[in-house]
């Protein structure tokens, strides 16, 4: 296994890694929109833009990882309210295009920082090495 750490996305707030490589797969822990300049301060702003910051903290640690949201597999949405689905699905269009992994989105009832919503991924790794 090989550990992941990027200083492009916000280090773990936690005893966990971003991401952990293992068999050709890169497993991302949820990332939430914390800034990747080591603010511990959530990025305090609506759903949309929360949204925004997490595909872009996801797509810095898959990145790390030699992988990309183009080869992500699956994917896990954890929302503090259902009723910010439809603006979460175009955020997450919009950064994965035509590729679309599969998906579940579950409502949760609190997050860490009292985020809006977290993200984690599955994703093949193209140039896995070791």
């Amino acid at each position: 296994m090989k550990l992941v750490q990027t200083d492009k996305a916000p280090a773990a707030i936690g005893p966990y890694s971003q991401a952990i490589v293992a068999n050709g797969m890169v497993y991302t822990s949820g990332q939430i929109a914390l800034t990747p300049e080591g603010s511990d301060e959530l990025l305090q702003a609506d759903i949309g833009v929360q949204a925004v910051a997490v595909l872009k903290n996801l797509k810095a640690v898959l990145e790390e990882a030699g992988s990309s949201l183009a080869d992500v597999i699956k994917t896990t949405i954890f929302l503090a309210d259902m009723d910010d689905f439809a603006t979460v699905n175009v955020v997450y269009e919009e950064a994965f295009g035509e590729h679309k992994p599969a998906r579940s989105t579950v409502a949760v009832k609190t997050l860490p920082k009292n985020a809006l919503v977290e993200i984690d991924a599955v994703a093949h790794v193209s140039n896995y090495s070791f």
